[in-house]
């Protein structure tokens, strides 16, 4: 219980407690957030280790609850608060750790320039309330953390602009409004069982109001993760929060979050019906196909990011959603690979911003040589978010590939469609590939623009954390069926076996020999042994001035006839359901404000009509 109580309060306490540090002791409140992130990761390992079974503070310590000088402090609130760090909780807190303390040791050298008042403070509570959401076995203790974090989000991103103040009150409308959905779904749980247990409920979907629950609750797993059509916070989010923000929110702990309270509902809470299967098998293809769409067509690359963090979630919902031991590994594996990368890809992108201080694709080009490190930590994390072997994305993607096949056996009809779902996944692995040749190509490659001579690598510290995500990338790709699965992912979902021939080890063999045996041939033949001239018009030398921008190509998607309609209409904000529904509010207030006009008899009269529709409402 104590590593509990310590994993949990530990950073809740730093946090309140940097408060009242002075901002312009920026550096010493992070090596203080720093310190408090690894202690408790160190008791985050040690709960990961040993076997508790759930239950109370009291309980779990051994005593009658929490008192002092006699007096019970919790008294009946203690019935509220019960933990259960089971396997799949102990596996969250880990990775909730890992992020934490990489990218507080980033922010180090990152956020110091930056205006971000409390950001070491909120990022404390933001892991805290992380803990506590991953450990909570009770629905009103899990929904109290879950809350909060809504707070935190809002809060790490700085009002320094309208865009991103704009940003912020979008993203906390939204989380707030889905945290308010799931509030109704836990009082329709409590309704129909008398229990708030998450370990100790297992409703079936067969009626009503245990499907309004189950809707309830994956509205708020959808939003927190930033699945279609609840994802339209992430890209604006990402866009105008500091690179550090989005790589702990977004990219990883929401991530994290959300996913694993899919899981807790998905094959836990409910037990789902062939129709909830089939609205969770659509749901995944559209939000990967749809983010990926809009991805290829974004400019500014920490956007691009964001909605390929939306994406990303369509391959995870896929996983829970053929409900087989197979699939809920890969989905859980997918997971914690997009955590990785996409963490990775948000530190780098804010490696370029450092430096070069631009955000649009457009401005930046041939950073490579400028940049080594980053350059080839975001061509690893590219190359694993889009499917590359031997990188973990792969890894993760065969294993969904490889349940959506055996899931076509069955017979229901989400069964019958499995190659609709198998297609949308694979054709949503080259877009995205697609789309990461654009954004490595116009950062990296190419000409370098003026301006730009004097780029170099960013300080160690911020080196560091990209490096060590990017060989986790290689690790886990190249070790993922005989060491990685079986070790994290079979402890949750039980003993599987892997269908067809595929083994990583394997296949990272012969990648390697491949590239091996490309550097011996380019080596012996001379091939390096080249000639370059510039080339001859009227005489002039031209060939340093001319340059064709990499995303100058991805327009032609957005002139394809209904492509093009598409994203007319996605910049009408005709997909984005807050725009829809602010629009809507402020229709309807226009009308109400049109029947005030000042006229008594017409203010008689909707009286009477409220009255009217108030008694038939009563009979």
């Amino acid at each position: 219980m104590n590593d509990i109580v310590l994993t949990i309060f530990l950073p809740l306490l730093a946090g309140i407690l940097l408060f009242f540090i002075p901002e312009r002791l920026k550096t010493v409140k992070g090596i203080l957030a720093l310190l408090s992130a690894i202690a408790a990761g160190f008791f985050a390992v040690s709960l990961s280790r040993a076997d508790i079974v759930a239950g109370t503070p009291g309980a779990l310590s051994g005593g009658g609850g929490f008192s002092i000088l006699g007096i019970d402090i919790l008294g009946d609130l203690a019935r509220y608060t019960v933990f259960n760090p089971d396997s799949l909780a102990s596996l969250i807190v880990l990775f909730i750790s890992l992020f934490t303390i990489l990218i507080l040791l980033y922010s180090l050298v990152y956020i110091k320039g930056k205006k971000a008042n409390n950001y070491y403070a909120w990022v404390l509570l933001t892991a805290g309330c992380s803990y506590g959401a991953a450990l909570s076995d009770n629905l009103i203790l899990f929904i109290t953390f879950w809350g909060i974090l809504g707070i935190t989000l809002y809060k790490l991103i700085p009002g320094s602009s309208e865009e991103s103040s704009a940003a912020a009150k979008k993203t906390l409308i939204l989380i707030g409004a889905s945290d308010s959905i799931m509030v109704i779904g836990i009082g329709i749980i409590w309704k129909m069982t008398g229990s708030l247990s998450i370990s100790g409920t297992s409703l079936n979907t067969d009626n009503i109001l245990a499907i309004t629950a189950f809707l309830a609750m994956l509205t708020g797993s959808f939003t927190k993760a930033g699945a279609f059509p609840f994802h339209t916070w992430v890209p604006d989010f990402t866009k105008a929060a500091p690179a550090t923000s989005s790589a702990l929110l977004p990219a990883s702990l929401d991530k994290l979050l959300g996913i694993y309270f899919l899981a807790k509902i998905t094959s836990g809470l409910f037990k789902m019906n062939s129709w909830l299967t089939l609205i969770l098998l659509m749901a995944g293809s559209v939000t990967i196909i749809i983010a990926v769409m809009m991805a290829l067509v974004q400019h500014n690359y920490k956007k691009l990011l964001g909605f390929h963090a939306v994406s990303q979630v369509g391959y995870m919902i896929l996983g829970f959603g053929l409900g087989t031991p197979l699939g809920i590994a890969a989905g859980l594996f997918h997971m914690v690979n997009n955590a990785v990368y996409k963490s990775g890809l948000f530190l780098s992108a804010g490696n370029v911003e450092y430096r070069t201080g631009k955000e649009e694709i457009d401005d930046l080009g041939g950073l490579s040589k400028a940049m080594p490190v980053t350059f080839i930590s975001t061509l690893v994390f590219a190359m694993s978010i889009s499917g590359v072997p031997p990188f973990n994305g792969f890894a993760s993607k065969w294993m969904i590939y490889q349940g959506i096949i055996d899931f076509g056996g069955g017979s229901s009809i989400a069964c019958k469609l499995w190659a609709v779902w198998l297609g949308a996944a694979v054709l949503g692995s080259a877009l995205t590939l697609a789309s990461f040749i654009k954004l490595t190509g116009g950062i990296f490659l190419g000409r370098r623009y003026k301006g730009l001579e004097n780029v170099r690598e960013v300080p160690v510290l911020m080196w560091i954390p990209v490096v060590l995500l990017a060989i986790i990338c290689i690790v886990f790709g190249t070790l993922a069926t005989k060491v990685i699965v079986p070790g994290l992912f079979m402890k949750v979902t039980g003993n599987f076996s892997f269908s067809g021939f595929w083994d990583s080890s394997f296949v990272s063999l012969l990648v390697f020999v491949s590239i091996v045996t490309g550097i011996i041939i380019y080596l012996l033949t001379g091939i390096r042994k080249f000639r370059s001239e510039d080339s001859f018009i009227g005489g002039e030398v031209i060939q340093d001035e001319t340059g064709y921008p990499t995303p100058e190509f991805y327009k032609t998607f957005g002139e394809m006839g209904f492509f093009s309609w598409m994203y007319r209409k996605a910049g009408e904000k005709w997909f984005d359901l807050y725009e829809m529904s602010k629009r809507f509010v402020l229709w309807l207030s226009h009308q109400v404000s049109e029947a005030h006009a000042g006229v008594l008899p017409g203010y008689v009269i909707w009286v009477f009509a409220g009255l009217i529709v108030m008694l038939l409402i009563m009979i």
